[in-house]
């Protein structure tokens, strides 16, 4: 996933869809009855895939009308879902479930407590996996569609390994991170009163810092400090807005402490090191082809689905 599935992952799932910032708590399982509540082009959505959504965004700890946006979300899911089978997409079982796998390990988990939490929090297995498959074969369009077709071809890794070798040298390498994310929380509310305070906390926390083994010990005295694994991130799917910081922090080192929507944070490099494969391939192809594009991934996802949703006949039931 890239960095969430960076919304889920924040941001992903930071999803293989790349790696993630993804808060994991405890959640009673809710009950759902489900009736049709949209009709995209003829597709179902109903309330309990919304539900189900809805319950992911609350894992991701997002605020706002969470109902409306999962609304949102699984609508856009649908028009994308049609979108990816006109191009002739597919995403293997096989692929969706290593990365499932490498989602639960990036987190310290089984995929059995992995289950578990998704079915504790009502988000259940079986639409996380929906949500990682939609997100790689869309990023496989998004690729399409940069390459500027929209037709139904796609680039395999193999291929981007041929183009990138095609222009000199060997297969590519990039830094490949271990990371772990401290937040010290600061609700909207109280960021007036409270926000230089929990600057200062954190800036002392950050000096005592000399590794990800003993940083939630660090944190067991101080209240509301949210100590999150990241897991592996290839240098070029780190957040624009961490990179240089991250690039430029030693391993067992900490990121100078910065300003967030949650509050004050920093980052902390558990492992950095040099990675050679099909995948860095694959990325560092794209992330060229973004910038040779001059429209990122993001801003050209937004316009792909605003063409669809144009072009959509959506009935609300």
């Amino acid at each position: 996933m890239n960095w969430v599935l960076k919304r889920c992952f924040a941001g992903a799932m930071m999803l293989a869809i790349g790696a993630t910032f993804v808060p994991v708590t405890g959640f009673v399982t809710p009950s759902y009855a489900s009736e049709i509540k949209y009709i995209v082009n003829g597709v179902p959505v109903t309330t309990y895939d919304i539900q189900r959504r809805a319950a992911f965004l609350k894992l991701q700890r997002r605020k706002g009308n969470l109902a409306k946006e999962a609304a949102d979300e699984m609508i856009d899911q649908t028009l994308r879902a049609a979108e990816i089978k006109r191009l002739n997409i597919k995403v293997t079982d096989d692929q969706v479930a290593a990365s499932y796998k490498r989602f639960a390990e990036g987190n310290k988990m089984t995929t059995k407590q992995l289950d578990g939490i998704m079915t504790q929090s009502g988000v259940t297995p079986s639409h996380f996996k929906q949500y990682i498959r939609s997100q790689m074969a869309w990023g496989q369009a998004l690729s399409a569609r940069g390459r500027g077709g929209g037709g139904g071809g796609r680039m395999t890794e193999q291929e981007m390994v041929r183009k990138m070798m095609e222009k000199g040298g060997g297969k590519p390498s990039a830094t490949e991170y271990m990371l772990q994310r401290i937040i010290f929380v600061v609700p909207p509310k109280e960021r007036a009163a409270t926000l230089a305070k929990r600057k200062r906390e954190a800036e002392a926390m950050r000096a005592r810092f000399n590794g990800c083994n003993s940083t939630r010990e660090f944190a067991k005295g101080l209240i509301d400090v949210t100590v999150l694994d990241v897991g592996r991130v290839l240098a070029p799917a780190l957040p624009s807005d961490w990179a240089d910081s991250i690039k430029a922090t030693k391993t067992g080192g900490a990121t100078p402490v910065r300003e967030t929507d949650k509050g004050i944070e920093f980052i902390g490099v558990c492992r950095a090191r040099e990675v050679s494969d099909d995948r860095v391939a694959q990325m560092l192809f794209q992330k060229e082809g973004e910038s040779g594009g001059g429209e990122g991934t993001d801003e050209l996802s937004k316009k792909y689905t605003a063409e669809l949703r144009a072009k959509a006949k959506i009935v609300n039931n």
